[in-house]
């Protein structure tokens, strides 16, 4: 089967393009003819990085596309159009996914549309609900609101929570967009303090959750962004993971609750309990429409190292898919 590997061998690790055997699934597993798969972050660190994250030589943890294997114990059969997260070796033409995970695709979806759901859907979902515990008419603050996950966060935490929506970009292209899917609040981190603007909007009191990509280099402003017993989620560490000085006492004194969490690391477990509940609260907005994912460009899977140039120089508005079928088939 056609896939791309990292190899490593030399001065620095490349993607390549090749065959491999087709992968066996077990008893507990579907086997994906995969249409299309998503580009992430993880995807990239995993890259560039010894995370350890996944063993398989093959990267990619989200792919849409036809079971070709099922046991007759599982829900779904042959030919069923499924999405979800694999344990790595979604950058391929066939991929193995625990049933226990997997999500039919709503009927009005196409593969494309599939694809760009399961990471970060299921990623703003973990994070505003299970760990953000972020509640009726409570204000949100969601940075990098036009990357996958923050376009997924700000329609969930309105479409779930009627939350207010405060979110950040770095281009007005981005900020229009974000409102345009129900931010209240968008502030352009480039041209203005996101904290003195959070501040403005919220008449001084602050955020109640803080959905935060960036890490050490948003550290005081977030901290002066959230309000006496918030909850602050990291989820990234874009602008860098080591912080000179840390005042713990501040974060003591506004009785801050601040969680670390990647949702890739997580088990088996964890993502099928995740997936099953996202799967029966999330899938009728989905398939009513009033919940979207949002789709910036698809790459053929031969152009996988563009894509991923594409998502490091966050030019995207939303996810970066990458097609393993022919274009009538998307």
């Amino acid at each position: 089967m056609k896939s791309v590997i990292v190899n490593d061998s030399g001065a620095r690790k490349q993607l390549e393009v090749g065959e491999r055997p087709k992968p066996e699934a077990g008893e507990e597993d579907l086997l994906i003819n995969v249409h299309m798969a998503a580009v992430n972050r993880t995807d990239i660190i995993i890259k560039d990085e010894n995370t350890g994250y996944s063993s398989n030589p093959v990267p990619g943890v989200e792919v849409a596309g036809t079971v070709v294997e099922a046991d007759s114990a599982h829900s779904f059969a042959v030919g069923d159009r499924v999405m979800g997260l694999v344990n790595g070796g979604g950058y391929a033409e066939y991929a193995v996914m625990p049933a226990s995970r997997a999500m039919k695709i709503p009927e009005a979806l196409s593969f494309t549309e599939g694809a760009a759901i399961p990471e970060v859907f299921l990623t703003a979902y973990q994070t505003l609900f299970w760990i953000g515990k972020l509640q009726q008419k409570e204000t949100v603050l969601i940075h990098a609101g036009a990357s996958g996950v923050g376009t997924a966060a700000i329609q969930l935490a309105k479409q779930l929570s009627n939350a207010k929506v405060i979110a950040t970009a770095g281009t007005e292209r981005k900020l229009k967009f974000c409102s345009e899917l129900g931010a209240d609040v968008t502030i352009n981190y480039k041209e203005q303090p996101f904290d003195q603007a959070v501040s403005d909007a919220t008449d001084h009191q602050g955020v109640d959750l803080i959905l935060d990509f960036v890490g050490a280099s948003y550290w005081d402003k977030n901290l002066a962004s959230i309000k006496t017993d918030g909850r602050w989620v990291l989820i990234g560490i874009m602008g860098g993971s080591e912080l000179e000085h840390v005042d713990l006492m501040a974060l003591m004194t506004k009785r801050i609750q601040l969680t670390g969490t990647l949702l890739t690391p997580r088990s088996d477990a964890y993502k099928a309990e995740l997936s099953k509940e996202f799967a029966a609260r999330v899938l009728p907005y989905i398939e009513q429409g009033t919940i979207r994912p949002v789709i910036d460009s698809t790459f053929p899977i031969e152009s996988v190292l563009d894509a991923h140039q594409h998502m490091e120089a966050n030019r995207n508005i939303g996810k970066i898919i990458l097609s393993m079928e022919s274009e009538a088939n998307k």
